[in-house]
């Protein structure tokens, strides 16, 4: 996963599909989600008796961590060693989450240029991304998705991918505890094939771009413009 999705549901609308009580303002949409952004999870809260729509920001920071833009570079939890890394080992046994995503951006290179894919569930479903959270000196709330090999068609793209969980299992994920083999299956092939790899335009790459049109098809361009992504 190369650090960059979409999420662009309402808070409403993350309320009801993750039947969940909305406790902080919502980030407000996104195409280009980049790391060190605010963006929505859903966790579980004693406080509230259940589940809760929160906002984080994207980019975990252990709890020993003197600045917070330590965050920037473990936006990604590798699934193979989430539940024995010193720096979310805690957070995978008691503060799991849910990230809601459109889809995510992965690049392939071709030559000198790079050429952006967009993947993304067939039927526009919401994805959840398995993701791990804490709370860095009782102030800041971050997270991290968790990632998995690629399989199938996705792994021609990169080998890397988000470890994304069916709503049968969002339960389990959020209750914390359980089996780590378990709970960090990878989808099953017919989850895998409703994924689509979609081309979509390179100006993607540049953080400060957002809109709906970053999810369309790319126009043709000269290989001179496309090098500068």
């Amino acid at each position: 996963m190369c650090g960059r999705y979409a999420t662009t549901r309402s808070e409403a609308d993350l309320s009801l599909l993750f039947d969940a009580t909305s406790v902080a303002e919502a980030p407000g949409p996104s195409w280009n989600v980049a790391p060190t952004d605010p963006v929505p999870l859903v966790r579980m809260s004693q406080r509230h008796d259940g589940r809760v729509l929160d906002t984080a920001r994207w980019g975990l920071v252990p709890p020993w961590a003197d600045d917070p833009r330590a965050g920037a570079r473990m936006i990604n939890a590798r699934a193979e060693t989430v539940a024995t890394s010193r720096a979310f080992a805690s957070s995978f046994q008691r503060r799991r989450c849910l990230v809601p995503a459109d889809g995510w951006f992965e690049w392939v290179r071709d030559g000198r240029s790079k050429r952006a894919f967009y993947l993304t569930p067939r039927d526009s479903s919401v994805l959840a991304f398995a993701g791990i959270w804490t709370m860095w000196r009782e102030q800041l709330l971050t997270c991290s998705v968790l990632t998995t090999a690629a399989l199938g068609e996705l792994a021609e793209v990169h080998d890397r991918m988000p470890l994304i969980l069916p709503r049968e299992r969002w339960p389990q994920w959020l209750a914390g505890g359980g089996d780590a083999p378990a709970l960090l299956e990878p989808m099953s092939p017919a989850e895998l094939a409703a994924i689509e790899v979609r081309p979509v335009r390179p100006d993607v790459g540049n953080v400060r771009n957002n809109g709906p049109h970053l999810l369309t098809a790319p126009e043709p361009v000269t290989a001179a413009e496309v090098t500068l992504f």
